[in-house]
């Protein structure tokens, strides 16, 4: 792939896929270079003129009031990001350290942050290389940023801490650049307030999440299409006329993927003359459903995406006189992650009413008082074979483990830093349980696609629609009908590992 050039103004969110997981090298914009170079220039002057300026001539948080000077400011710079790398618990994981250093690197190259050029050149070198930070996944409240995980990182460009080599194991920072052939970075004055002050870790980890959400809620689409033939459901209630009538886009998409689900399905044309007028809520309100999930994922993707380009430490430095190297150095709170964390509370919320749905569609296909005539938990020769009994336990688990997960973490606060750092966000533990949230909604989603595949098999030689045909067949390359009782724990696996590769959503995209 081409380089990918910071300037920290355009970068995508599939773009951060792209370096995180696809390794797309990364390097700093000549014109960003010019921006970072005037404002380091700034800082460079109030160190020369030792003039009082938060984070560059003092220290921070609560011991802001304190005076640093001379030789002092380079040690302070390994001080803070010593004594800052305090997390604890599982390691974020290759993918999400890669995104933070990404995230991190251009809001540095925007020019606001007072760092030297070869900051961000060793971040992006580092990225290139393939030299990954073990960054723990505890101990951030969300403000100032994500202080613990980004000091990690700031440990590893350092030549300290450790790194994850491509085996897993964990290694010495130092020897990790050394066998990368990059120079650790010797810190000067603001550099490592600028490394560790940000919200890059909730961000990099709620990004893949929102990236891996919007597979999901396509791949849900065709499966709640698929169930609603399976259970000869009536495509009347996605009549476009209704959905005009209330035009949230999400609903519409839905309801647009649900007709092309249904488009000349022999199950469906079986029994239009039935006399049902509408089915239950679970197929008759997926465009309300999924599509309240697609406008939170809109919503949740402006918001990362605002946030990907924005200059989040501080103080800021603003120039008034370039020439001159004149610029005013503002303290502010950028770094506070309340508007990530409520999108990203959001986010874990709509991904629970989606795994919820697909639950009780899971319900609606085994149980023989509500499947339309299919066999009692879809098992052949139920009684003697259980079928899908276990499965819709299964399901269940994880959508109510999922209502707990979901409960909002930006509601709460705890004060730090001596009274100073008073409210914060506690972004990063909504990160952290979205993760869960994901995993646990595709699981479900999972455990729907091979029950709704062993449904349509039992209504040949009726086929359903083309596009419902790829969806079964796409499911029946990774696993086969369920004949008799078997262990299908490694079929849930497979079929997860198909949805999240995207191969179902591609079908309706």
């Amino acid at each position: 792939m081409n380089a990918l050039h910071l300037n920290g103004n355009d970068l995508t969110l599939e773009a951060v896929r792209e370096v995180a997981t696809d390794r797309r090298p990364v390097l700093l914009a000549a014109d960003a270079r010019e921006a970072v170079n005037r404002a380091r220039a700034v800082v460079d002057e109030i160190v020369r003129s030792n003039t009082l300026a938060y984070a560059i001539t003092t220290g921070v948080g609560k011991l802001s009031d304190v005076r640093i000077a001379g030789d002092q400011i380079r040690e302070l710079q390994v001080n803070l990001v010593r004594s800052h790398a305090a997390g604890v618990g599982e390691p974020l994981s290759p993918a999400e350290t890669r995104a933070m250093m990404l995230l991190r690197a251009n809001s540095l190259s925007k020019g606001y942050s007072g760092v030297r050029g070869v900051v961000i050149d060793t971040l992006c070198e580092m990225l290139n290389r393939g030299v990954t930070p073990f960054v723990p996944s505890q101990g951030s409240v969300g403000a100032s940023g994500d202080l613990a995980p980004l000091a990690h990182l700031a440990l590893a460009l350092i030549g300290e801490g450790e790194c994850v080599d491509a085996a897993g194991a964990r290694i010495a920072s130092g020897d990790a650049l050394k066998r990368a052939q990059i120079k650790p970075v010797v810190l000067e004055a603001k550099e490592s307030i600028s490394l560790i002050n940000g919200t890059q870790g909730m961000l990099a980890v709620g990004t893949l999440a929102l990236l891996a959400a919007e597979i999901l809620v396509d791949s849900a689409d065709v499966l709640g299409g698929l169930c609603c033939d399976a259970l000869k459901g009536t495509d009347t209630a996605f009549d476009e006329r209704i959905h005009k009538a209330r035009p949230h886009s999400g609903q519409m998409k839905t309801a647009a993927n649900l007709r092309k689900m249904l488009e000349g399905s022999q199950i469906r044309e079986s029994h239009r003359e039935c006399g049902r007028v509408q089915d239950a809520y679970s197929l008759r309100c997926i465009p309300q459903v999924h599509g309240a999930v697609r406008d939170t994922l809109t919503h949740c993707r402006e918001v990362f995406e605002i946030e990907a380009n924005s200059a989040v430490d501080n103080p800021l430095v603003f120039i008034t006189d370039a020439q001159n190297s004149v610029g005013d150095v503002v303290s502010g709170g950028n770094f506070h992650g309340e508007p990530l964390a409520f999108a990203l509370d959001f986010l874990g919320i709509a991904l629970s009413a989606l795994a919820g749905i697909s639950e009780r569609r899971i319900e609606r296909l085994v149980n023989p008082a509500l499947s339309e005539g299919l066999p009692p938990f879809l098992a052949q020769g139920a009684g003697l074979n259980s079928g899908f009994m276990m499965p819709q336990v299964t399901a269940a688990a994880l959508v109510s483990e999922n209502k707990v997960l979901a409960h909002p973490a930006s509601v709460d606060s705890i004060t730090t830093s001596g009274n100073k750092e008073d409210y914060v966000s506690m972004g990063m533990t909504a990160a952290i349980k979205l993760k869960r949230i994901v995993e646990n909604t595709r699981n479900v989603l999972a455990i729907e696609a091979m029950a709704v595949a062993q449904a349509i098999d039992f209504l040949a030689p009726l086929k359903s629609s083309k596009r419902g045909q790829s969806a079964h067949a796409a499911i029946r390359s990774v696993c086969p009908t369920v004949e008799k009782d078997r262990a299908m724990y490694k079929d849930f696996a497979r079929i997860a590992e198909l949805i999240g590769s995207g191969k179902l959503a591609e079908i309706i995209r």
